[in-house]
């Protein structure tokens, strides 16, 4: 018996599935030119934010009319406020830390009065008779002659911040309250001729 003619249909099989790996292939490489044009979106939608968000990227110096600046001009500018920023924070630190320091310092005040207030209505002073100005002006005299030894002992003037720092390191070692009451009741205990 003789061999069945092919059919045309399977003569054209070979013929035909070509065009459907060519179109496979044009798959694949659509959807690799999707994905890369999708990532240049992307890149390009973060340089646009950028320009957008940081403050000197928005000067005309850098820019000719409505034309935007380049990557390169983004990156940098980008990195310069990032460190602006960064100085900024330490600076801002820094003046937390003095406040901190400032407030610490009143507070220890504020204990200090306290306790003087307190002491005074516990032991309220028998002798009513108001003072002098001159008693007033002794006292405070004889206070501050003792807060400056130490003061004038543990102040450095090398620079302002220098001084400021000794300053507050002096307030908390040597104004303590009970530095400070010690003193005073022992500026309020000399005697009384010289208070007079």
């Amino acid at each position: 018996s003789s061999r069945p003619c092919p059919r045309a249909d399977d003569e054209d099989s070979d013929y035909q599935q070509e065009p459907y790996k060519e179109s496979y292939k044009d798959r694949r490489r659509r959807a690799h030119t999707q994905a890369e044009q999708k990532r240049r979106d992307t890149i390009k939608k973060g340089y646009d934010d950028l320009q957008a968000i940081v403050p000197t990227c928005q000067q005309q110096d850098f820019c000719i009319g409505s034309q935007k600046l380049s990557k390169a001009i983004v990156l940098q500018k980008t990195i310069d406020y990032i460190q602006f920023l960064h100085k900024e924070k330490k600076k801002q630190e820094e003046e937390v830390s003095t406040l901190r320091k400032e407030v610490m310092a009143l507070k220890i005040m504020k204990v200090n009065y306290d306790q003087i207030v307190k002491a005074y209505q516990d032991n309220p002073s028998e002798d009513k008779s108001q003072v002098s100005d001159e008693v007033k002006f002794n006292v405070f005299q004889g206070i501050m002659d003792s807060l400056f030894q130490s003061f004038n002992a543990s102040i450095s003037v090398g620079s302002f911040q220098e001084l400021s720092a000794c300053v507050f390191s002096w307030i908390e070692e040597h104004c303590k309250p009970q530095m400070l009451r010690d003193i005073v009741i022992g500026v309020l205990h000399q005697p009384k001729s010289q208070l007079r």
